[in-house]
């Protein structure tokens, strides 16, 4: 009685309930009413993984060892870092790309809940086709995500306070294009551009195999967010697109400030301010942060969301400048088109 009392208080401590309601649609005509989303699922169905036997996961990887390169630490000028000896240098290292790899982690389990939400919940049947897929290729992501961080890393972190608000707040919203909005534009535009980052500045083989596969599924996410809201806001009243709005600059915040270091201050000991302070004035952090959005602001361009409000804030975040740039121009970059 003991011991399963103890595993259930254990099970309790690793489960989090949240209220989630939204309409969900039967969709009684099967054919293709949205152009581009039957390309897409096909798309889809041709371009599925095994992630058993495609990643090698005999290769043997070493966790503190360079995985990627030391000019894309954003705490190398930080002067507690400097005062590091050898040990606890590399003991930084590791928490940098094993909290990185955990937040990916994370933020793909709130993926393959969206997606299952969105089979519901989409009024095409092509879309519920797609999201089917998606859902697949989302536990795939937590699958490998989860297998190379705790396999691999050997250090799993909690996720990041600001990505589970958004997280939160995509999930729980009733209306199904805020979940498109939350999770196909700007958490996958988002994630597209860290993996396709990490990916060029990885060292370690079976890291940069695991991104190839992920980025590939992750741009047809991002695709399918764009085909299902493309026409979809050119009739809103002042008061819905005043929503949308708010939303989106509410994200791209909570994105901009995602990856501040607070949970690498408080693992090492240091300020936690401080930290979060030297992050983001760092070059490579400045960098890092406004290369996040290269996918989310174009694609927010082609949904007619640049609005002026929307504009104003993403001048504000220094990030307006991608508004112009050809997506497909980054996935040719990156091999996936």
């Amino acid at each position: 009685m003991a011991a399963n009392a103890t595993t259930g208080t254990k099970i309790d401590q690793e489960l989090e309930v949240i209220l989630t309601s939204f309409d969900s649609n039967y969709v009684w005509n099967y054919g293709s009413v949205k152009e581009g989303l039957r390309e897409l699922y096909e798309k889809a169905k041709r371009e599925q993984w095994d992630s058993t036997t495609q990643l090698d996961w005999s290769i043997e990887v070493d966790p503190e060892a360079e995985i990627i390169p030391p000019q894309f630490n954003p705490l190398a000028d930080f002067k507690p870092a400097q005062k590091l000896d050898d040990r606890e240098r590399i003991r930084l290292r590791h928490a940098l790309i094993s909290n990185q790899l955990s937040q990916f982690l994370h933020g793909e389990q709130g993926a393959l809940i969206v997606a299952s939400q969105l089979v519901g919940a989409v009024p095409w049947m092509d879309a519920k086709y797609y999201a089917s897929t998606q859902t697949m290729d989302e536990a795939r992501h937590v699958e490998v995500f989860a297998k190379y961080t705790r396999e691999k890393l050997e250090w799993e972190w909690p996720i990041n306070p600001n990505l589970k608000e958004l997280l939160d707040a995509t999930i729980t919203d009733s209306r199904w294009d805020f979940k498109f909005l939350g999770m196909q534009i700007i958490i996958e535009g988002l994630a597209m551009a860290a993996f396709g980052s990490l990916w060029k500045a990885a060292q370690e083989p079976l890291l940069k195999d695991l991104l190839k596969y992920v980025m590939k599924d992750e741009s047809r996410h991002v695709a399918f967010g764009v085909l299902a809201l493309r026409d979809h806001y050119a009739g809103l009243s002042a008061g819905e697109m005043k929503d949308r709005e708010d939303f989106i600059i509410y994200a791209c915040e909570l994105m901009r400030n995602r990856l501040a270091g607070a949970e690498i201050g408080l693992a090492m000991g240091w300020d936690v301010e401080e930290v979060q302070k030297a992050t983001m004035e760092s070059e490579s952090g400045r960098l890092f942060r406004a290369m996040l959005f290269m996918r989310i602001v174009p694609n927010l361009r082609k949904l007619g969301l640049i609005t002026p409000r929307v504009r104003e804030a993403f001048e504000r975040l220094d990030i307006i400048q991608f508004e112009h740039l050809d997506t497909k121009d980054q996935d040719r970059e990156l091999g996936l088109a």
